[in-house]
């Protein structure tokens, strides 16, 4: 079998090639074994990627049981937690691109034969997935798992936890002292954070998408059950290679469907909305919000994961994982167990799945609800239309009080993050209003700022089950309540979002997929007339760049052509 490293270490035009090799140690035998690059996205900036190293050694171990020299190269991550609520927020998003296109970089400038990619967190994992598409090389995932849930007095602690917590102590339900304690107790250790945010939502789509092993989304970071899904990752690597297994014969359509009817039952974070038709695009192909809602029009929402409820990813490991919802799911053909992955097909970890119940975890039992009794009878997302966003919004209306799937109030208008939290914190905000949070969009942030500090705030305050907030930003996965993102157009593009004043009337009807401003049209025509954007918040770097090609949330914010 042909290898592509042998365009760098094969024959006597490439000797100073091998020479460099061996000035990294390797010798004569090591050229005649397939290359195996793993990206690692290794720091000591994210908890989610403190261990990546010790996930990366053991897949390294697996590659060279299976007769591969493995060599690992760094890939960037940014903390989503630590970068919120200010200006570090403007560049996560930003780097999902920076992560694809620097692994297209190090595996076709270093000749590697296939890829074993190891993300964690929130951007990490779609940046790593648009990558493998792209570069249609063999390779398979492998993630750094879940982090453990805190806990106190008897309950259940996530990062969603914290941020609810500030806006109980501004409001004045609980002492800086309560405060520090949830603040020692609420993330216990290495991992991504620990309820169905967007690392964990992502990491387990990655599992339905074909491109991993069961339990890649779900076997909590600190098990040797971990270690061992990788080195067996790294095993699987030099079989996928031997077989010519590549992402774009996996990453089709269906793969995508079954990401989708998983992201449904699970009530997976609104950025799935984001990252999902980027992926799409590299493999060739356009997922929009109107399919979106045709799956989750028939997809049953099974799971009350954290922040929707009080279970954490571990919990739903225990239940038996991603294969166990996966069955569920397929009891009523919405998944296509014939899909290939890069171990087989889809229903090969479908057929030995048990739904497990663990009284121990919950009152009911239940952490996957059987699919004859499910939570809702759609998904944990739907998209939006309405003249507030003609290219739709999305919300993930399994974390919605039911008194606010319908809700009409006043707006209350901000042109910043800061700000909003600010009125919020301030006791500005009153039951009944929607506090509309514009210029944050993919090019208006620039980089698409997640709101998770002001809904954390509103929770924690009591409000989050009487206010409303839309954005042309975005959420965190571990957001809850009304919290309607990626209204597109954006404020910066002229969408009407940028026409609305304060004290408007809003609309929001999420199980009518409507959301409109009681406007006429004749009205917002004459708006649009007499706007003038706001000028660049920045207009040097990255940041700038990024703006000037990003394209709408309702592409999946991916670079222009």
């Amino acid at each position: 079998m042909a290898l592509r490293s042998d365009s760098v270490n094969k024959g006597i035009a490439r000797a100073p090639h091998r020479s460099l090799f061996k000035a990294m140690g390797f010798i004569d035998e090591e050229f005649n074994r397939p290359l195996i690059g793993i990206a690692v996205a290794k720091s000591e900036i994210v908890p989610g990627h403190l261990h990546l190293d010790t996930i990366a050694k053991a897949a390294a171990d697996g590659v060279r049981l299976a007769g591969g020299v493995p060599v690992q190269f760094p890939v960037i991550g940014v903390c989503d937690g630590i970068a919120m609520g200010h200006e570090g927020m403007r560049y996560s998003l930003v780097t999902r691109e920076l992560i694809a296109d620097s692994i297209e970089c190090m595996v076709m400038a270093h000749g590697f034969d296939a890829v074993i990619y190891i993300p964690n967190c929130d951007k990490i994992v779609p940046g790593m997935l648009m990558a493998a598409a792209r570069l249609n090389l063999p390779g398979v995932f492998v993630s750094g798992g879940p982090m453990l849930a805190g806990k106190r007095n008897g309950k259940t602690l996530t990062l969603t936890t914290m941020f609810e917590a500030v806006g109980a102590v501004g409001a004045g339900k609980m002492s800086e002292q309560e405060l520090y304690e949830l603040e020692e107790a609420s993330c216990p250790g290495c991992g991504s954070c620990s309820g169905m945010f967007t690392a964990n939502s992502m990491n387990c789509v990655t599992e339905a998408l074909g491109m991993a092993l069961s339990g890649n989304g779900t076997i909590p970071a600190v098990m040797g059950e971990r270690l061992r899904l990788a080195k067996r990752t790294g095993i699987l690597a030099l079989e996928v290679l031997k077989k010519d297994i590549r992402p774009r014969a996996i990453l089709t359509e269906r793969a995508f469907l079954n990401a989708l009817a998983l992201d449904m039952a699970l009530g997976c974070s609104t950025n799935t909305a984001l990252h999902l038709p980027a992926i799409a695009h590299e493999a060739g192909f356009k997922l929009d919000l109107n399919l979106l809602n045709k799956v989750s029009a028939v997809t049953p929402n099974l799971c009350k994961l954290a922040p929707a409820g009080s279970d954490a990813i571990e919990d739903l490991h225990a239940a038996g994982g991603i294969p166990a919802v996966l069955m569920e799911l397929s009891k009523k053909n919405l998944v296509d167990l014939k899909a290939p992955t890069v171990y087989g097909h889809l229903g090969d970890v479908v057929q030995d799945a048990k739904n497990r119940r663990n009284t121990a975890i919950d009152t009911t039992g239940v952490i996957i609800r059987p699919i004859e009794n499910p939570y809702s009878s759609t998904g944990g997302l739907a998209a939006l239309w309405g003249n507030l966003a003609p290219d739709g919004c999305v919300v993930k209306q399994s974390a919605v009080a039911p008194g606010m799937l319908k809700h009409e109030g006043p707006a209350r208008i901000f042109d910043a993050e800061e700000t909003a939290f600010d009125a919020i914190m301030g006791g500005k905000i009153k039951p009944g209003d929607v506090i509309v949070i514009r210029y944050e969009g993919p090019r208006g942030g620039p980089g698409m700022k997640e709101m998770l500090a002001p809904t954390g705030a509103l929770a924690g305050m009591g409000l989050d089950d009487k206010v409303a907030l839309i954005t042309d930003g975005r959420f965190s996965g571990a957001t809850k309540g009304a919290a309607i993102g990626h209204v597109s157009p954006e404020a910066a593009e002229g969408g009407p979002i940028a026409f609305l004043r304060e004290g408007d009337i809003i609309n929001i009807d999420i199980p009518g997929r409507s959301i409109t401003v009681k406007l006429s049209d004749d009205e917002l025509a004459e708006r649009r007339k007499n706007w003038q954007p706001l000028p660049p918040k920045v207009t040097t770097g990255y940041l700038a760049r990024y703006a000037k090609q990003v394209t709408s949330a309702a592409t999946g914010a991916v670079f222009k052509e």
